[in-house]
């Protein structure tokens, strides 16, 4: 079974309830590109906490480009060129 989705990376701009964000998306694939999005369910199980500002690693389908999924939040001192390469890594580590 694929995987269909189109990650990408993203500031949160706007906080709304029941955990839904807009996001504008600052990858060269879809710069400028604002989503509505909704956590997943690791992130609402870990009761991880996102404020606008926060830079995050979104999920989207090619069915419906404006509705989306964060996935990942960045740390502030994490670099974005190295976290796609430490976030498998880490994963690998853990098991």
């Amino acid at each position: 079974m694929s995987k269909d989705v189109i990650e990408l990376v993203g500031i949160v701009e706007e906080s709304f309830p029941n955990a839904t964000f807009r996001v504008r998306i600052t990858s060269p694939q879809a710069k400028d590109h604002e989503l509505h999005c909704t956590l997943a369910g690791r992130m609402r199980k870990f009761r991880v906490r996102i404020l606008p500002g926060d830079r995050v690693k979104v999920e989207i389908t090619p069915y419906d480009l404006e509705k989306g999924r964060i996935t990942y939040r960045f740390r502030s001192d994490q670099p974005l060129g190295e976290s796609m390469s430490e976030e498998g890594e880490q994963s690998s580590e853990a098991k």
